[in-house]
C-alpha cells in the first residue's frame, strides 16, 4: 500500500506534494506524447548547484488484469467530458488519504485532459497563457520525508515569458526551526532561478542558474544554511529544485490550471499539476 501523503497549508491553495507512483501507466505515455507534438509555433507579430539522483515514472514491469470494478470505474472516468474531469481532480487531489484507486483515478483525469487538450499554435499567446505565478498542487516526484526541523507553506512556480525564451523562478515559503526545542524560528523564501529557451514546439528547455535564500524581515539567517538547504531539497520536488538537462512540456493548459510533463535523463514522464495563483480556494477535508 502506498503510504499517507503530507498535506501543507498555505494561502488560498493547499499544497500536496504526493510521492512517486509505482509504476507507469501505458496510456499515460501515450496521451503524454500525443497532447506534446512538436509542431513548430507561428510567430504572430548563490547556492552551488549540485546533481541529484532521482527518477520518474518507471516501465511497467507488471501487468494486472483489471477487475470487474475497476473497469466500470474506468468507463465512467473516460466518458467525462474535459471540464467534469478538471473540476473531479480539482476535488480529488485535496482530500487524497494515498489509497492506490486515488492514485488510478488521478490518473485517468490527467489522462483525458492531456488527450483532449489542443496545443496552443502560437508563440504569443502561450506566453500568455504560462505568464504569471502557478502554485503547486500536485507531484508524483516527491520522495523525501517530513522533517519536524522544516515546514513548507507555499510551493510556486513564476514564468517570465518573452518570445522564445524567459525565465522560470521556483519559490518556496518555508519556516525553519533554528533551535533544539523544535520552535519555528526563522522564515523566508527560497528561490530557484532558471531560464528557458523554447526550441522546438512548445517544449521549454530549462537552465538552472542558481539557488537563493531570501530571510523574511525580521528573521534572522538560519545558523547553519547547508544543513537547512538539505532539508529544502529532501522537502521540493527533485524536478524543481533542480531541473537541469530537463524540459517541460506543457500537456493541458486553461485559464487556470497547468499540467507539465518532464522530459530527460533523471525526471522522464515526471507530471506535476498547478493550478494559477489565486485563482481558488481549496480546502482539503
Amino acid at each position: 500500500m502506498f503510504p499517507k501523503r503530507k498535506y501543507y497549508s498555505g494561502g488560498a491553495l493547499t499544497l500536496l506534494l504526493l510521492s512517486c507512483w509505482r509504476q507507469q501507466s501505458d496510456a499515460f505515455s501515450f496521451t503524454a506524447q500525443r497532447a506534446t507534438t512538436n509542431r513548430p509555433l507561428a510567430t504572430t507579430t548563490t547556492i552551488t548547484s549540485s546533481v541529484l539522483a532521482a527518477e520518474g515514472f518507471g516501465a511497467s514491469t507488471v501487468e494486472e488484469r483489471p477487475t470487474k470494478e475497476d473497469n466500470t470505474s474506468i468507463e465512467k472516468e473516460t466518458t467525462l467530458t474535459a471540464e467534469e474531469a478538471k473540476k473531479a481532480l480539482i476535488d480529488l487531489i485535496p482530500r487524497m488519504t494515498g489509497q492506490e484507486e486515488e492514485y488510478r483515478a488521478v490518473e485517468s483525469y490527467v489522462n483525458l485532459l492531456e488527450e483532449k487538450y489542443s496545443p496552443v499554435q502560437t508563440i504569443d499567446f502561450l506566453n500568455l497563457a504560462i505568464s504569471g505565478e502557478w502554485q503547486l498542487l500536485f507531484s508524483t516526484n516527491l520522495t523525501g520525508k517530513p522533517n519536524r526541523k522544516l515546514r513548507l507553506r507555499e510551493l510556486v512556480q513564476k514564468i517570465e515569458a518573452d518570445g522564445f525564451g524567459g525565465k522560470v523562478v521556483n519559490s518556496a515559503q518555508y519556516d525553519y526551526a533554528d533551535n533544539e526545542e523544535g520552535t519555528f524560528d526563522s522564515t523566508g523564501i527560497f528561490n530557484i532561478n532558471c531560464s528557458y529557451k523554447i526550441n522546438q514546439g512548445a517544449r521549454m528547455v530549462i537552465d538552472l542558474d542558481g539557488h537563493e535564500l531570501r530571510p523574511a524581515n525580521g528573521s534572522g539567517v538560519p545558523s547553519d544554511v547547508p544543513a537547512m538547504v538539505g532539508l529544502l531539497n529532501r522537502a521540493i520536488p527533485k524536478e524543481m529544485f533542480d531541473p537541469n538537462n530537463h524540459a517541460m512540456d506543457t500537456s493541458y493548459l486553461d485559464a487556470d490550471l497547468r499540467i507539465v510533463r518532464l522530459t530527460g535523463p533523471k525526471f522522464e514522464g515526471v507530471r506535476n499539476i498547478f493550478f494559477r495563483k489565486g485563482a481558488l480556494e481549496i480546502n482539503p477535508v
